[in-house]
């Protein structure tokens, strides 16, 4: 198990993952169950991979699980795009700098990851 303290992706993700599931509530009780349910999952997807990363068999796993956490994210970014477009949609600017860090970061993981 990965020491969470020191790792400031899987913190980042972690805190995403959490203001993301209370936003994902709001929208259910707004009665979007169908974009909260999609954005739940992609969004809580990103720190389960680079949770799971953090066990990888072997330097090209690692990536390989990095590379998910990060089409997860994108996938992320299209769902809050609908939402931050919708004019029926409550949203936070919050979500989506948040979200940007950690596509900066999961990029500069995968590419130091890739040049040792």
């Amino acid at each position: 198990m990965p020491a969470e303290g020191a790792n400031i992706i899987i913190n980042k993700t972690i805190d995403f993952s959490l203001s993301i599931i209370c936003y994902c509530d709001q929208l259910n009780e707004g009665k979007k169950f169908i974009i909260a349910n999609q954005l739940f999952k992609a969004s809580t997807a990103i720190g389960a991979n680079v949770f799971e990363a953090q066990s990888a068999e072997s330097r090209a796993d690692f990536v390989h699980k990095m590379k998910l956490a990060a089409k997860e994210a994108s996938e992320t970014l299209y769902w809050l795009i609908l939402c931050e477009k919708s004019e029926r949609y409550k949203f936070q600017e919050k979500y989506m700098s948040d979200l940007e860090g950690i596509i900066r970061i999961l990029s500069k993981i995968i590419t130091s990851a890739k040049q040792v």
